[in-house]
């Protein structure tokens, strides 16, 4: 198995602690708190991470480009966290969960528009069956 599949499933793993452990976190207090004490931590964490696995030489590698497309990530990854907590606060974890990997289908689409990723049969009807899931799932 290639490397980078562990560390998918190694994400996977923790991304289904997170929703949990979070919903926890949010009993008495806001969404809006919650999630502002969580991204600190998750801040103080990355410095560190990157403060022992980054060589300083990498630095110099930075292009205007990649401060554009990883601020512009940054910026997507925070107007969902808000939506995500504010979803949380008041849902079902199983339900917020399923509806917010209902992401996966907009990358998909967004890989192949935009980076030119092949769609094959099997890549399509695994969406498709997101899809159904996520409907499914949803319906009260």
């Amino acid at each position: 198995m290639e490397r980078w599949i562990i560390y998918a499933f190694i994400s996977m793993f923790f991304a289904g602690f997170t929703s949990v452990i979070a919903k926890q976190g949010l009993v008495g207090i806001s969404a809006e708190l919650g999630l502002t004490i969580r991204t600190l931590f998750v801040c103080v964490f990355v410095v560190f991470f990157a403060m022992t696995a980054i060589a300083s030489t990498e630095l110099t590698l930075l292009r205007k480009e990649n401060y554009f497309w990883l601020g512009l990530s940054g910026l997507t990854t925070a107007f969902s966290w808000i939506f995500y907590y504010k979803a949380l606060k008041f849902g079902e974890v199983s339900t917020v969960v399923l509806i917010d990997k209902g992401s996966v289908v907009i990358a998909i689409c967004l890989a192949w528009l935009l980076l030119k990723e092949v769609i094959t049969l099997r890549v399509m009807l695994g969406a498709c069956f997101i899809v159904l899931g996520l409907l499914i799932i949803s319906k009260k």
